[in-house]
């Protein structure tokens, strides 16, 4: 509950504040303060210290699952702010309000680890999607963001009636007459024809929600049309949070019918790794191929839920931070270049080593090279997939992709180290801050490939 007050509150004043902020700096500094206050504040609720006492009717409950991934999606968006901060301010004037919509989204998110009924986990997707509409639109001179907000404005308008109408489903097909998600367990049985297709609807609202395919087809426009400062952020916490809400409502609610849903999830997943990946291998805009990359590790997220175990939780948690700082990472770092392209970044280190060693660690977390985040994910992911044991076709298909996956994230490697840059390249001025920020990230994805441990651990204390 800490993390769901103090985020709308700082929204509240971030959205106020721009009144009567002079510098156009200062909204920054002052977003910087708030999500280290929201930091602070969720990890004394993990250790038990709730700063607000609100009975939520059992509406919320807040576990080790949601906890911790809170802790994960602020401390990333903390480093998102320090690290594109500043690039706010290059989209438009509003930056203050921009920074209201972010917050905003977290509350949004705080409300999807923690919903313990249907109709909280509707108000946290919705509080995460409708300013994220709004960002994507942010730059009003470009008429490609302008097209990206329609879209999914229109694409994200149409998967909320479908989510309603799956909710309207579930509860008169149930014979508790109940919101409640713990109290959907529908034994092992055949689902009532009602629950079946109010499943079905949820499924494809959420997929939709996560760009799984193929419901995927809204995210490459709009992750490329909107300002790259904001798909950073959409592309990570936005997505990540809708698969811990989709852990949360089947583990919880469709969990003893497994055997009923797996084979509609595991196509889902097979295509969302198949669609992914295989497009991605043809972007010559490394911003439009970074989106394409986002609906592959989508396919891989979707392993929890077509696992369902122990195991699948970790590895989700392990997740959430490898993709989060791998892909902030290099969104920021692609900020900083003039060539949004694959040429753009040909010879980056002759110029820029420091940029050039950290996206290069950064995509091989990406594609999964041992001693990286990004490879203990994976395993986890493919080990839980083991585990359940029903489908081991899913996980071959799952390791392939991800050789796949290496053929366009070492074109941008090849093109760091082997390729002569073009002239005036590389000539954007970058701090020291940002460079050690970036250091800092690094060391992050080796420690957690390294000690996966640190992070898993916690969903147990």
């Amino acid at each position: 509950m800490n993390a769901i007050i103090i985020s709308a509150l700082w929204g509240v004043v971030m959205m106020f504040g721009g009144v009567f902020f002079k510098k156009i700096t200062t909204p920054k500094y002052w977003a910087i303060a708030g999500i280290i206050i929201l930091l602070i504040a969720n990890i004394l609720e993990f250790c038990g210290t709730e700063l607000f006492k609100v009975d939520t009717k059992g509406m919320l409950h807040f576990d080790n699952f949601g906890l911790q991934f809170n802790t994960i999606s602020f401390a990333s968006t903390l480093l998102y702010f320090l690290l594109s901060g500043s690039e706010f301010e290059k989209v438009g004037t509003n930056v203050s309000e921009y920074f209201s919509l972010i917050f905003f989204i977290l509350c949004g998110v705080s409300i999807a680890s923690s919903f313990n009924t249907l109709l909280m986990l509707f108000l946290g997707i919705e509080i995460m999607s409708i300013p994220s509409y709004i960002l994507t639109g942010s730059d009003k001179r470009n008429l490609k963001s302008n097209e990206a907000s329609l879209k999914y404005f229109l694409m994200g308008a149409f998967s909320t009636g479908l989510m309603l109408m799956g909710i309207a489903l579930i509860y008169g097909g149930n014979p508790l007459g109940s919101f409640y998600i713990n109290m959907l367990q529908l034994g092992t049985g055949k689902m009532p024809v009602m629950v079946a297709a109010g499943l079905v609807l949820l499924v494809v609202s959420m997929s939709f929600k996560v760009s799984a395919a193929p419901f995927h087809f809204w995210a490459a426009d709009v992750y490329d049309g909107a300002p790259t400062v904001f798909t950073s952020f959409m592309a990570t916490i936005v997505k990540i949070a809708g698969f811990i809400a989709f852990i949360r409502l089947f583990q919880a609610s469709f969990g003893i019918i497994q055997q009923q849903w797996q084979t509609l999830i595991a196509l889902i997943t097979a295509a969302t790794l198949l669609i992914g990946n295989l497009t991605a291998v043809f972007q010559q805009s490394v911003k439009r191929m970074l989106a394409y990359s986002s609906i592959a590790h989508a396919g891989f997220m979707m392993l929890a839920l077509f696992a369902l175990n122990a195991t699948a939780r970790e590895g989700l948690i392990l997740y959430a931070l490898a993709y989060s700082v791998a892909t902030i990472g290099m969104f920021a770092i692609l900020t900083k270049m003039n060539d949004y392209t694959i040429d753009g970044f040909n010879g980056l280190y002759k110029h820029q080593p420091v940029l050039a060693v950290s996206a290069t660690i950064f995509l091989l977390s990406l594609t999964g090279i041992p001693l990286t985040a990004g490879f203990a994910a994976k395993f986890y992911m493919l080990l839980a997939a083991v585990k359940d044991g029903h489908q081991v076709w899913l996980v071959i298909l799952a390791i392939i992709c991800a050789a796949i996956s290496a053929v366009y994230y070492f074109r941008i490697i090849q093109a760091i180290y082997f390729k002569e840059p073009a002239s005036a390249a590389h000539e954007t001025s970058v701090t020291s801050a940002f460079k050690y920020l970036l250091i800092i990230s690094i060391a992050v994805i080796i420690i957690a490939g390294t000690v996966p441990s640190i992070v898993v651990d916690w969903l147990y204390y």
